[in-house]
């Protein structure tokens, strides 16, 4: 006997329907207004995203809710990252407008890539089942590719799509692998079916540990963390800045819930064994990414080192979840949380340092090396602060964001028993502070090289404003970010 048809309740996925419908409507709004009235498309966008928000927000009632044979789920955590995720691209979206213009780069491809990349990264957070994430995967991940191929005058951005292509590929079939072996070993596809089998013990533990190393590969890599690290200088680099904003700030996101998805809610009873693997990728991501940086003429290749140190301290936040065999649930939710508030504050930062960038191009001029910053003060007092509040903030100067994002982490990392990790954390931030406190030497000490005027729009120029009060404003009232990643983290759990 067939069994019947069950229809899902819509209302969980009803952003994602709603900008899958938006996105169609932009398809053939530009069918319609052509090469004239460029701007309804971005504002369309932003309006689309700004729907997202408004009912993710509205349907936001802190149960956990499965839907689609439970393979998407609704819980506090994914709404507060999807919130995150809708305003991270929106800055994307305002920041890079102006400088797709200047290229002839504004074209509907690109907002629908975006739009298409954002649909996989909100189903990615939702994914309570390998099919769902893995389908978000590979949406979000196509449209990147294509993203930074999109200047296809480029030799560089062609290269860098390439490589991106190429690596992300290989990424994807390693974390399918991965995943074809925990379901050869549980025999079900659902995270919540893996963790009560594993449970209960109807799971073949070797086959288990081989899968969770190929998965563990996967995750590293959509984080950039070392050694499966070698895209991200690249692409950051060969990108245009624009993409290059985008690939560092919202797939973050969508990365931190993979990693939680799968690790903490489908594998937690192999914890003992993905907390070795993380505590590798986190020490060799702090060491290399901050090395490596120091030596880097390029902005947007320093940023992209700087980065992968980054997701280094995230997976140390990650990893210290668990203490020993005991499991201590406060530990436990102040280590997940840490690690969500980390995220969070590095998307911000991370949003700003690429907008600066953004801020200084203009037509025929990339401004992409660390030299065009020199002088910056005395062409523009105000940008001058607002990127030294950034490089700060990165560099976890008190009393900035970044500063209690770093804390956070090494103080969960030393309750978990974690010191000599923690301290080999810190002695690398400091090596770290020396490439970030070197842009707010040439800006303030050095002679500027250019003085054109700054040029940007009026919406560029107060969204960066409000980027950076937002970096120093959360760093003087903390709380208010880690309370909002507490609680998402506590009613998801």
């Amino acid at each position: 006997m067939l069994n019947q048809f069950v229809t899902p309740d819509l209302l969980p996925a009803a952003p994602e329907i709603f900008l899958l419908i938006m996105a169609c409507l932009i398809m053939f709004a530009d069918l319609v207004i052509g090469q004239v009235q460029r701007w309804i498309l971005p504002a369309l966008t932003v309006v689309t995203l700004a729907g997202c928000a408004v009912i993710t927000y509205i349907t936001m009632d802190g149960q956990v809710v499965l839907t689609f044979s439970n393979m998407f789920v609704d819980d506090l955590l994914a709404d507060f990252l999807k919130l995150m995720l809708y305003v991270s691209v929106i800055a994307v979206v305002i920041y890079g407008r102006s400088y797709l213009v200047a290229r002839n780069l504004d074209k509907a491809e690109y907002y629908l890539l975006v739009l298409f990349a954002t649909l996989g990264m909100m189903v990615m957070i939702s994914a309570a089942h390998f099919l769902t994430l893995y389908l978000g995967l590979e949406l979000m991940s196509l449209s990147l590719y294509a993203l930074v191929a999109i200047d296809r005058d480029s030799s560089r951005a062609t290269e860098a799509a390439m490589k991106y292509f190429v690596l992300g590929a290989l990424a994807s079939g390693l974390l399918l692998y991965g995943m074809s072996m925990v379901y050869g070993a549980t025999g079900t596809l659902e995270i919540g079916g893996i963790a009560q089998a594993i449970f209960h013990g109807d799971a073949n533990k070797t086959i288990l540990v081989f899968g969770l190393v190929f998965i563990v590969a996967g995750i590293a890599f959509k984080l950039g963390a070392v050694p499966f690290h070698m895209w991200v200088p690249d692409v950051y680099d060969g990108a245009p800045t624009a993409i290059t904003l985008f690939i560092a700030s919202a797939p973050k996101l969508a990365g931190f819930a993979m990693a939680m998805r799968l690790l903490v809610y489908g594998l937690f009873e192999l914890a003992d064994q993905w907390q070795l693997m993380l505590m590798m990728l986190a020490v060799l991501s702090i060491a290399v990414g901050n090395l490596a940086a120091i030596a880097q003429t390029s902005l947007k290749r320093m940023l992209a080192y700087s980065g992968i140190s980054h997701m280094g301290f995230m997976l140390l936040a990650l990893m210290s979840g668990i203490v020993g065999s005991q499991v201590d649930p406060f530990g436990t939710l102040n280590a997940y949380s840490s690690a969500l508030y980390y995220v969070v504050a590095y998307v911000l930062m991370s949003l700003g340092s690429f907008g600066m960038i953004l801020l200084l191009s203009r037509a025929g001029h990339e401004a992409e090396n660390i030299e065009d910053f020199k002088g910056l003060n005395k062409r523009s007092p105000w940008f001058a602060v607002v990127m030294m509040m950034l490089m700060f903030s990165m560099a976890g100067v008190p009393f900035f964001v970044g500063f209690f994002a770093k804390f956070s982490v090494l103080l969960a990392a030393v309750k978990a028993g974690y010191v000599g990790v923690a301290v080999f954390a810190v002695m690398f931030s400091l090596v770290g502070a020396y490439y970030y406190l070197r842009v707010v030497k040439l800006m303030y000490f050095d002679a500027p090289t250019d003085n054109a005027p700054i040029v940007a729009p009026l919406d560029m120029r107060v969204l960066l404003s409000l980027n950076g009060l937002a970096i120093a404003l959360f760093g003087v009232f903390p709380d208010s970010i880690m309370m909002l990643c507490t609680t998402a983290m506590m009613r998801s759990l």
